[in-house]
């Protein structure tokens, strides 16, 4: 699998972004970024090997999906340059807005109905 500048680039714009910008954000040199550019294949070696071996494309052997330490990892990234733009803000707060917006739409609308079922009860 090869870099794509066009699509780092529709990143970026995606973003309101300079690809310059975008780097120095996310604490990529120029170098490596170009580095990824110029390679056949960002994978590493072993993977490719394996994909050879067993006569399929590389992204047949990977997972799509984030998992949980990777999730937590991007989390607490995006966490930390929010409260960079805005240290007035209430870390919890942010942190738990960011895990709900990780969530799809409509589990979040059943949670809240079930919420206000239960608080209705109560009174």
């Amino acid at each position: 699998m090869e870099l794509s500048s066009g699509k780092v680039k529709k990143a970026c714009k995606q973003k309101g972004l300079r690809l310059k910008e975008a780097l120095e954000r996310a604490g990529v040199s120029r170098t490596a970024y170009y580095s990824l550019l110029r390679n056949d294949s960002v994978l590493p070696n072993s993977l490719l090997a394996l994909a050879d071996f067993l006569e399929v494309e590389p992204a047949a052997l990977l997972d799509e999906t984030v998992g949980p330490g990777l999730r937590a990892r991007l989390l607490l990234r995006k966490l930390e340059r929010i409260l960079a733009e805005h240290p007035e803000a209430d870390r919890d707060n942010v942190r738990h807005t960011l895990l709900l917006l990780d969530e799809p739409p409509v589990d979040r609308l059943e949670r809240g109905l079930l919420r206000g079922r239960a608080l209705d009860l109560h009174r």
